[in-house]
């Protein structure tokens, strides 16, 4: 038996997290501020927001057990098999030292061919690693990056203290569910998080499923976080959605890039277009579910021919892309572009196709990292210099 001791969650032991809302249960981590959240209107975002992607609990201790009291909320897909519970990765000293879930919670049940969801009320789990190693050590438990989780109570058998900052850049990042970590194998192996780690820097994951569209809260979510390097990674969503035309792409990604620039004049800042996503690089959104063969996968709706009157498809958003950050470049030489085919292209995609004809997998995120890393921050890199 243990003798517990209960440590109250605070923004001093939690890392990753832009805001904490007090619920009837505990803490509620978001990933976008009051503000922005209080100008959106869309459901999807609302909960890519609310899922702690990078979001993890940062604490000294001597303790070789820790307790998590959690309250998740999973989701689950109309016509698809049941997703798995949430993984937690503990870090013991920058090591993975152990994963668990927390099983019960809420259901959100979502139809994605009607766009419908409907949530049912469920009850708080405990998370318990034991046998943790002893002495005074680093512990870090990552919270799933794609289950809404709700933190109530931190139990330890040793006390715990807030880790001390250690100085390492903070990497702001923002992009879509890929970003997010949709089909990582667990939350610090989501290709943001393993990038962080062969940088060695501290990350700040805004990477939002289904929703970087270029929102100005969004782009002020940005200006007004603390950050030493920033990478904005944008483009499929845009067509995911059918969002906007080529007319507005352009001045949005404008008007993205300065009001960025209002908080961080001179912080380098990466422009990352789409990695290769085949069904989409000459065809026009929207993105439609397949849900064949009880499998979820995506096509493309859109008509090819539409291009000609400014649909959005990966090849223009790469080309325009390109083309904005080289003219701003002339005044802004801490801005710089990354071709995502560069993390993952064709060669890739012949070797590690993507599953649902959109996402990455385990291994594919693994490798996004490596390039990313191998890329940003070595020493000639636009994060390393």
């Amino acid at each position: 038996m243990h003798d517990w001791i209960t440590t109250p969650i605070t923004a001093d032991i939690l890392r990753g997290a832009l805001d904490l809302e007090r619920t009837e249960h505990g803490l509620l981590p978001h990933r976008l501020p009051a503000r922005a959240r209080a100008q959106n209107a869309d459901g999807q975002l609302a909960m890519a927001e609310s899922q702690p992607s990078g979001v993890r609990l940062v604490f000294r201790t001597r303790a070789t057990a820790v307790e998590l009291d959690t309250l998740p909320t999973k989701r689950d897909y109309v016509g698809v098999p049941p997703r798995p519970d949430g993984r937690y990765d503990l870090l013991v000293d920058g090591r993975l030292t152990g994963q668990a879930s927390v099983t019960g919670g809420n259901t959100l049940t979502i139809d994605m061919t009607t766009g419908t969801a409907q949530l049912r009320p469920g009850s708080p789990g405990t998370l318990r690693f034991a046998d943790l190693p002893d002495g005074a050590k680093t512990v870090e438990i990552w919270l799933p990056h794609n289950e809404t989780t709700e933190l109530i109570a931190l139990r330890t058998d040793a006390p715990v203290e807030p880790a001390p900052d250690e100085g390492r850049k903070v990497w702001l990042h923002h992009g879509s569910s890929i970003s997010h970590g949709s089909d990582a194998a667990s939350p610090s192996t989501t290709w943001p998080a393993f990038a962080a780690s062969l940088g060695g820097v501290e990350l700040t994951n805004l990477g939002m499923g289904g929703s970087a569209l270029l929102d100005p809260f969004t782009a002020r979510a940005l200006r007004d976080t603390r950050a030493d390097l920033i990478s904005i990674k944008i483009g499929i969503n845009l067509v995911n959605a059918d969002l906007m035309r080529l007319r507005a792409f352009t001045p949005a990604v404008h008007g993205f890039l300065d009001t960025i620039r209002e908080g961080h004049p001179t912080t380098p800042l990466l422009v990352v277009s789409p990695i290769l996503c085949p069904i989409h690089e000459d065809t026009p959104g929207p993105s439609a579910p397949d849900l064949t063969a009880g499998q979820l996968r995506f096509r493309a709706a859109g008509d090819p021919a539409e291009r000609a009157s400014g649909k959005l498809t990966l090849t223009v958003i790469r080309d325009e892309l390109q083309r904005i950050v080289e003219q701003r470049a002339a005044d802004d030489p801490h801005l710089h572009y990354l071709d995502g085919r560069n993390l993952y292209g064709q060669a890739d995609f012949a070797e590690l196709p993507l599953p649902d004809q959109l996402h990455p997998d385990a291994a594919t995120h693994r490798r996004i990292g490596e390039r990313f890393a191998a890329f940003a921050f070595t020493a000639n890199g636009p994060f390393g210099k």
